[in-house]
């Protein structure tokens, strides 16, 4: 039988720890390489992957000088070669360095570090993203830590510039929340939507995705300001507007649907919208057909809504994407769609009883129908 894959296992495991330890003894003579991996390493079995960063940021501490700036100095000395420059995407580097920027954040964050603590993350997101401890710094010291952050937007490192957008983002996924203004970001923003490198303009496009949620107004108009300016070539600023306005879009937003070239009221019929049965059972698929017409030229974005039965009994919406098209005047398109209700999912507990599915047609519901969820 083939072993189950484990992430925290790939990415941080003995010939990891080992690779780090070796280049601090290189480094730092007095270092007790073979005790330090030996520690990391006896607990792994019973940690977790972001309680693995943890515990390797402890160990630093215990094994390295008690000052804090020795101890970081000896860990910049230690880090290898800077990530390749000339690539293009998804060049997060070696998750084994987390541990380096979470040992800054949790002995370095004070006043008296700032200026030291900075430039060694700087150094450090050339080799791993320190977009996790920078938050720490963010909440601590915001004005200091704009400012920065606003350096490394007009860096010629493209981690860095990453870095200025991903760190502040609002909503960054399983990161310690940020009290911050979220308008300030954009002002930073300014200085790489146009950025030459798809790493750091898909951040970019995620930050304005995150505001998106507290702030449509600002993102519609941020983004029609970028695009106005000719900063950016035409295939990443539509990757960036497509990107940026994905949540938007999945709720209607009639200014979101516009800058992207969708009508709020296209003119369109829709008809035969049924499904293929009135039940489907926990673990089946529910399939779903319908029929469009367009009585003019029409950019189309149509999703479905799944509302799922909750524990008590109330229904759920989630919106799912489901396809793009391009009808001209007269046209007609039939459509057919299966929703597989997987038994046993990590992200969602499916419960018996009534659901209902909605069609979705430029953000405006078009049809309804509701159907039972069956236990299997």
């Amino acid at each position: 039988m083939k072993e189950k894959f484990s992430l925290k296992d790939e990415l941080f495991n003995p010939a990891k720890v080992q690779k780090i330890a070796f280049e601090i003894q290189a480094v730092y003579a007095d270092f007790a390489q073979e005790a330090f991996e030996a520690e990391v390493v006896s607990l792994f079995p019973q940690l977790e992957l972001k309680e693995r960063i943890d515990h390797i940021r402890d160990m630093l501490a215990k094994y390295l000088p008690d000052d804090y700036r020795e101890a970081m100095t000896i860990l910049r000395k230690a880090l290898p070669s800077e990530l390749d420059t000339n690539k293009y995407d998804n060049d997060f580097g070696d998750f084994i360095y987390a541990p380096y920027g979470a040992y800054v954040a949790a002995f370095g964050c004070s006043k008296e570090d700032l200026a030291f603590s900075f430039s060694a993350l700087r150094e450090i997101t050339k080799r791993f993203s320190v977009e996790y401890a920078i938050r720490d710094f963010i909440n601590a010291f915001p004005e200091e830590t704009l400012e920065m952050l606003k350096e490394c937007s007009l860096s010629d490192n493209y981690h860095e510039r990453r870095l200025a957008s991903e760190g502040l983002r609002p909503k960054l996924p399983w990161a310690k929340k940020i009290n911050f203004d979220y308008r300030k970001a954009v002002f930073i923003l300014d200085n790489i939507f146009y950025d030459k490198t798809r790493y750091v303009t898909r951040s970019v496009a995620n930050h304005l995705n995150d505001i998106a949620k507290i702030d449509a107004a600002l993102v519609v108009a941020t983004l029609k300001r970028w695009k106005r300016s000719g900063k950016q070539e035409r295939k990443e600023m539509d990757f960036i507007i497509n990107h940026a306005l994905r949540t938007l879009v999945k709720q209607g937003d009639e200014d979101a649907l516009v800058l992207l070239g969708y009508r709020k009221d296209p003119s369109i019929k829709v008809n035969a919208f049924a499904l293929h049965k009135p039940e489907v059972s926990i673990g089946e698929a529910l399939g779903f057909s319908l029929e469009i017409e367009s009585k003019e030229e029409e950019h189309l974005i149509v999703d479905y809504i799944m509302h799922f039965r909750t524990k008590v009994g109330k229904l759920s919406p989630k919106v799912h994407k489901f396809k793009k098209l391009l009808l001209l005047e007269g046209d007609s398109v039939k459509l057919d769609k299966k929703h597989h209700f997987k038994a046993n999912m990590t992200t969602r507990k499916l419960y018996a009883g009534e659901h209902k599915v909605e069609l979705q047609i430029n953000g405006k519901i078009y049809a309804s129908i509701k159907f039972d969820l069956l236990e299997n």
